[in-house]
């Protein structure tokens, strides 16, 4: 590749940088570096390959160990000496290759210069920013001194009797065929069965033999050509058929093996649905499996495309469907034989075996292995000829498959298969079946016995004295054990004996492990223990009495196969031999066992070659061993005990919790009233760096919430008293929702997967956190404060700068300048520019609906000071509360009481279709103000007098209403002249995120310097035109609206925002259509236009939408910049040509109403990420973009002129330094002057607008404005050339939540929440006696309301390390909002308390 020297930018290369010199190359001397460095490279790799192939580079560089980083150093001096003297040739010199060997090349010294820098790293390695000291915090749980111990010797490895030497044994299974199939051909070996239990077909040892060969000859010679056969021996093929067709599938499992092709049994794929279906075809895949023989009917059932053809399922590699019914197939000529060999090492078959996590492995079983195997079967079951079977389970796989397919043949056995789908309709078929068969041997499970307990009741003529040994598949389950004691207990009057029960253990990897047979002698009882659960949870066996509930009893398998040898390891680590007093994992060595997983050498060597080893070191055997997955001990006598499964094991806290244990204590209480006894799924989720049980149980349909409730709570207490373990989440589900496997039983982790993914969709969900979630980090304890004088050294506060700040100076440089009132200020522009456009208003549709001059404003503004005089007689001082939608009318009213000498207030109109809640704030706001009267327009006025809004308020205890769609035409007598700068203005009220309502005075002069100050910061001028997207009742958004034109003289383009529920994108074309630069609007407004316009951009392209003139777009707001909005609103705007850096927010509070805003100049917003852990302490840590637990905060704007601001210690006033979090300190000329309350200041904080610092700056009278903040001094700098100070806000002190010590703020939880579950469409916290209550509204249908509950508790736990109390799942729109987008938390509250949320679910964790 390096002859294509013209793909490189040679002058890029040959311009290279060293030590401020620049040396330039010619095009040879490049071509030559290329070629050495494609040398160098590939040598230094190989060299780096042979030398450390097992152990990857140490690239830290802070290994504590100095060791390990010497050597390199030192390898790195001797290239470097090697180099220093090397013998130069002229102006070249001896380069050495990458092995250090000098070779003699004619190439520029530059190009050895930059061979030398390369070799050399780049830059020093990486500090280690991302080590989570997550375990740091987190309480550790102590081990027990008082837990038990094995005290036991070392168990030896205990054998099974040898297997016998038959003389008729055949030397392979297919001889075994052959002989019965030639010497017995009538005999019966299958009886299949209809669903209403009557014989479907027999199928006999010959058909059983002419029909494997034919299926043989055609696998071989009639798949593909002769030329390219499909099949040739030793391939996989897949076996595809159901559970009611047992003839088909044994016949197709003999042929594959007479063809010497691999058969792979697998379920049937009936819908997308089935679960673990794509993991069969993960595993088919990886098999190579490119046939599947298939029945005539399972083929017709298959899930068709148009064409015909069966669809490739998904993750399913292609596969030809081959159809295996005789009919279908040629008779192979007369010459053509099986090749029958003595059983070998090649694979017989391949076993599925699904995980604990879901995916699926093949177990390889070889030839040897699977006679071994029936041979040992034969002997611990004693079968012989003839015999008849019942076989209720899966023949496809396990002891179904080993039984009732392979051994029965061997010894020519007649086996009546019972499907599934029989057992459904008539559980008590297969005990009818043995009676009616006379039957010797039966293989069933548990649940089989139990389903004929249930049923037996209205039959009669019962008589299983004809049973020798009933081989019970699960039984070494711990809680199968009841199941058989209560079979016998009912049965024995039946004819069946005590000793007929035969439990036996069995795995994939190791077939048959142990099995019980049949003892002569009845009188010895069977093998039972009863353990204590509390040892058995260390891993240690401990005699208790069954007196005591928190005991297990198990019952013994049986003895070890014949032919193996047994011994039990250490479950973890390495596989030592365990104590005879402690639970280990049983270990088979013997022929008679799978060899691999088909593919996976890894994963092979861990289970299939262990090498269990003596507590001296020594091994205990030559040969290897294979891990059974099963837990448990060896008795006395050489009896196997189960306790559990490896697969069900839960670590929790460094106990060990078996699944089935807590099944069966769930089923203890009182299994068939409200769950069903099949349906209970145990599994362990990771939360906290822990696990934690969840419980899935299936609900009967006629059971009630409260019946379930009080049997959830039930189990609780018996699983906390047993085990000694809490539950994490109990779930009801309705009935026959759990994803099942192909026989019937619970798909666990396709649950599993449902549950973390919120899938479950559950009817009632009980959830315990506190029990349960042990290993929360400790409460802070909050230290006492250091004294001023250890604190204050000039501006340094404990090592740190003082947190403060301040905007530029205010100057008075225009003519508006010399005016100190506002009213003077509009009579000054209506007679110098009385044409200029100061306001033009939009319609819903984009047109301009109004607009005035600034003569038309003096004018209509005196109009309405007529009307305040004479029609309502009003006096200088008086209040008027101006009722008004966004508007026109709004701002004449505004300026004519200032004409009138009256202090106007703006009050937000009742909502007509909702006036029940929005007219008693109107109400409020009025009775607050004491106003005089209320200007509003035709339209509210009649509404003011509506039916509904005399039910909901009485109308007569109101000031006069004065409707200004009507003002006299007359002039008043004089305009008010204004003379004392500190008088009051106008009132702001407001509503705060906590419910409070207050009116902050504004004086004339806060007016003036407001105004100026927004006018320097935006650069506002005449000339300029500026959109504004906001509510003008309140705050930031009332001063641009109202104010700010008059004082500056540019034109405003007023959009109400309620505009934009009809039309989105009205604002923005207005932006566009009108090139305007600057533009302000809230949150809501974004938020309306990205959710509403993120699928209309390319619409929006083609009508002309063209943002890229947009200079400063401005979110008004009084919280912490909500970041993820304004990154999706640039993003999704970014083609239509809006800058990211042109988005950016303001800041103000009712104190100071704007104390930042980015303005058109400066610095942009700076973005920096602190550890949200040092938050919760009011530290403030910086740390790097992605590390564990960063928080992203954006600057809030640039601090307007005339501001400063300081970081305050809200408890004892004293500053802070820039490290700290603190509450946030305001001073200027535009601070409010206090609050106008109408009952009582007792209400409100009288410190809130002239507090003092504590120590240092006690001088300074600063305003608090409520909220939490912090300050840093960027790399930035100010248009005055001084580094830039950036404002961070991170949230109101208010509704900061003081939990376990530490300060939480509710937007950092509700973001996790957010985040938790997609149905969840907006939510909010708040604190209710020391509880944290989480309200979630739901976006989508009821069935997914109590998916939230366990979701939202994990996400919080983990994020957080707060547990959940409640959780309210609501009905989108319960969360109160503002006009400003901000929630109302605590009206929330105060309707949870009340209980009007009207909730689709409250869950209590309890």
């Amino acid at each position: 590749s390096f002859y294509n020297v013209q793909h490189f930018d040679l002058h890029g290369l040959s311009k290279m940088c060293s030590k401020n010199k620049y040396y330039y190359l010619n095009k040879y001397e490049i071509i030559s570096f290329i070629i050495y460095f494609w040398i160098f490279l590939s040598k230094e790799s190989l060299n780096c390959l042979l030398k450390n192939h097992s152990a990857p580079p140490d690239v830290t560089g802070y290994s504590s160990d100095s060791s390990h980083s010497r050597p390199e150093r030192h390898r790195m001096a001797n290239m470097g000496t090697i180099a220093r003297n090397t013998q130069k040739y002229g102006n070249a010199e001896r380069m050495e290759t990458g092995d250090g060997v000098p070779v003699s090349s004619r190439v520029s010294a530059k190009i050895q210069q930059l061979v030398n820098t390369l070799k050399q790293p780049r830059r020093p390695p990486l500090r280690e920013f991302f080590v989570d000291d997550f375990d740091e915090l987190l309480e550790v749980q102590q081990p027990d001194p008082n837990q038990p111990r094995p005290e036991g010797a070392e168990m030896m490895p205990v054998r099974g009797e040898a297997l016998g030497v038959v003389t008729n044994w055949p030397p392979s299974l297919e001889a075994a065929l052959q002989r019965w199939g030639t010497i017995s051909p009538k005999a019966p070996c299958l009886t299949s069965l209809d669903t209403a239990g009557k014989p479907l077909y027999v199928l006999t040892y010959g058909k059983l033999w002419s029909r494997s060969i034919k299926l043989a000859y055609n696998i071989l010679h009639k798949l593909g050509s002769k030329q390219e056969p499909m099949v040739r021996p030793g391939d996989r093929v897949a076996l595809v058929f159901p559970n009611n067709d047992p003839v088909a599938f044994m016949v197709a499992f003999y042929g594959c093996l007479l063809a010497e092709v691999v058969p792979v049994p697998i379920e049937v794929p009936l819908s997308r649905k089935d679960a673990g279906s794509q993991q069969i075809g993960f595993l088919l895949g990886s098999c190579g499996v490119t046939v599947a023989l298939t029945s005539d009917a399972c083929h017709k059932g298959l899930p068709k495309s148009a064409t015909g053809e069966i669809p490739q399922f998904k993750g399913w590699p292609k596969l030809l469907w081959y159809v295996t019914e005789s009919k279908h197939l040629s008779k192979p000529p007369r010459d053509w034989f099986p090749h029958i060999k003595d059983a070998n090492n090649d694979t017989a078959y391949i076993e599925y075996k699904t995980c604990k996590d879901g995916s699926v492995l093949g177990v390889t079983v070889t030839r040897i292995a699977l006679l071994t195997h029936c041979q040992a079967l034969t002997q611990s079951c004693s079968y012989t000829e003839a015999e008849t079977i019942v076989n209720v389970l899966d023949f496809k796989k396990d002891v179904g498959l080993w039984n009732g397919i392979l051994t029965s043949v061997m010894n020519m056995m007649h086996v009546i298969s019972v499907p599934y789908s029989l057992m459904k309709v008539n559980p008590l078929s297969w005990i009818q079946k043995v009676c009616q068969y006379k039957a010797k041997v039966g293989c069933v499970k548990s649940r089989d016995m139990h389903w004929a307990l249930v049923a037996h009741k209205d039959q009669k003529d019962i008589n299983l004295s004809s049973l020798r040994m009933l081989l019970v598949a699960d039984g070494s389950n711990p809680w199968s054990i009841s199941s058989c004691d209560a079979f016998l207990n009912v049965f024995q009057t039946k004819g069946l004996r005590a000793d007929v029960i035969c439990p036996c253990a069995s795995s994939p990897e190791a077939l048959t492990v142990a099995i019980r047979r049949p003892v002569e002698d009845s009188s010895q009882p069977p093998g039972r223990g009863v353990l204590s659960m509390q040892g058995l949870t260390y891993g240690v066996v401990r005699v208790d009495t069954e007196e005591r509930l928190s005991v297990l009893t198990v019952q013994d398998v049986g003895t070890v196969a014949p032919g193996g040898l047994v011994c039990v390891v250490k479950p973890e680590g390495v596989p030592q031999l365990c104590q005879t007093d402690e639970i280990g994992e049983f270990c088979v060595c013997s022929i008679a066992t799978g060899t691999s997983y088909y593919g996976l050498t890894g994963m092979t060597k861990n289970t299939f070659e262990v090498y269990p080893v003596s507590s001296s070191g020594g091994l205990v055997s030559e040969y290897a061993f294979v891990r059974t997955g099963l837990l448990g001990f060896i008795g006395p006598g050489g009896l196997v005990f189960i306790t559990g499964k490896m697969d069900g094991l839960i670590m929790v806290s460094g106990r060990r919790h078996n699944a089935d244990d807590i099944v069966a204590t769930a089923l203890a209480v009182e299994p068939m009233k409200f769950v069903y006894r099949g349906r209970i799924a145990v599994f362990s989720v990771t939360v906290l760096r822990d696990e934690r049980i969840v419980v899935v149980a299936e609900q009967r349909p006629d059971s009630t919430e409260e019946d379930s409730f009080q049997w959830m709570s039930r189990v609780l207490q018996a699983i906390d008293s047993i085990h000694g373990v809490g539950v994490f989440c109990l779930s009801l589900v309705p009935a026959n929702t759990l994803p099942k496997t192909p026989l019937g039983g619970i798909h666990l982790s396709e649950i599993k997967q449902l549950y973390l993914e919120g899938g479950l969709h559950p009817c009632n969900v009980l959830m315990c956190p506190h029990t349960c979630v042990t290993n929360l980090p400790k409460p802070r304890q909050k230290q006492p404060e250091i004294g001023p004088a250890s604190v204050m050294v000039g501006n340094l506060v404990s090592g740190k700068r003082i947190a403060q700040a301040s905007g530029r100076d205010l100057g008075q440089t225009d003519d508006n300048d010399q005016f100190l009132f506002l009213s003077e200020v509009l009579q000054w522009r209506a007679q110098t520019t009385p044409d200029h456009v100061l306001y033009t208003l939009l319609s819903s549709r984009g047109a301009v609906s109004s607009s005035l001059t600034c003569l038309q404003l003096h004018k209509r503004a005196e109009r309405v000071a007529a009307l305040l005089m004479e029609r309502a007689g009003l006096q200088e001082g008086d209040h008027v509360a101006l009722v008004y939608p966004p508007g026109i009318d709004l701002i004449a009213a505004f300026y004519g009481s200032l004409y009138a000498g009256c202090v106007p207030i703006t009050v937000r109109p009742p909502h007509p279709q909702n006036i029940s809640t929005t007219l008693p704030t109107v109400k409020m706001i009025v009775e607050v103000s004491h106003s005089a009267c209320v200007m509003t327009t035709a339209v509210i006025c009649k509404l003011l007098r509506s039916k509904e809004a005399t039910a909901t308020v009485d109308i007569r205890n109101w000031p006069p209403v004065l409707d200004t769609d009507d003002l006299p035409k007359k002039k008043p007598p004089a305009l008010f002249k204004p003379t004392n700068p500190d008088g009051l203005a106008y009132l702001d009220f407001s509503v705060s995120t906590t419910g409070m309502l207050a009116g902050v005075q504004m004086s004339h002069n806060a007016v003036g310097a407001f105004c100026r100050s927004v006018k320097l910061q935006c650069e506002l001028y005449p000339s300029r035109e500026v959109a504004i997207c906001l509510d003008p009742y309140c705050g930031l958004g009332f001063v641009l609206w109202c104010l700010c034109s008059v004082y500056s003289g540019h034109q405003s383009i007023l959009i109400p925002p309620v505009e934009l529920e009809s039309n989105p994108a009205l604002w923005l074309l207005a932006v566009s259509q009108l090139r305007v630069r600057d533009t302000f609007c809230s949150y809501s407004v974004m938020e309306l236009c990205t959710k509403g316009l993120g699928l209309q951009t390319e619409a929006l392209k083609a009508r002309g939408l063209d943002l890229s003139r947009v200079r400063a777009c401005v979110v008004v707001a009084e919280e912490r910049p909500r970041m993820s909005l304004t990154h999706s609103f640039s993003k999704l705007f970014k083609d239509l040509g809006l800058h990211p850096r042109s988005v950016s927010t303001a800041f103000g509070c009712r104190v100071n109403l704007a104390i930042c805003l980015q303005g058109t100049s400066g610095p942009d917003p700076t973005t920096v990420y602190v550890d949200m852990r040092a938050l919760r302490h009011d530290r403030v840590r910086l740390v790097e973009r992605g590390s564990p637990h960063s928080l992203p905060l954006m600057e809030s704007g640039k601090i307007l002129p005339g501001v400063r601001v300081i970081i305050a210690n809200p408890e004892t006033k004293g500053p802070l330094g820039d490290s700290h979090l603190g509450e946030i300190w305001v001073t200027s000329a535009h601070n409010g002057s206090g609050y106008y309350s109408g009952y009582g200041e007792e209400v409100l904080q009288s410190d809130h607008f002239n507090s003092r610092l504590s120590f240092g700056d006690t001088q300074t009278v600063w305003a608090r404005t409520g909220y939490l903040g912090f300050l840093r001094r960027t790399e930035l700098t100010d248009a005055n050339g001084e580094r830039h100070d950036a404002l961070f806000v991170v949230g109101a002190l208010e509704e900061a939540m003081e939990l376990r010590g530490m300060r939480y703020h509710p937007i950092d939880i509700e973001t996790s929440v957010i985040r938790a579950h997609k149905s969840i469409m907006e939510c909010a916290v708040f604190p209710w006696t020391n509880l944290l209550v989480v309200v979630v509204e739901l976006e989508g249908s009821e069935q997914e309301a109590l998916d939230l509950v366990p979701m939202v508790t994990k996400a919080v736990l983990e994020e957080h390390y707060l547990i959940v109390g409640v959780v309210v799942v609501t009905d989108i729109g319960v969360i109160p909002i503002n006009s400003r987008g901000e929630k109302q938390r605590m009206h929330l509250r105060d309707g949870f308390l009340q209980d009007q949320l009207d909730p689709i679910y409250v869950a209590y964790n309890m």
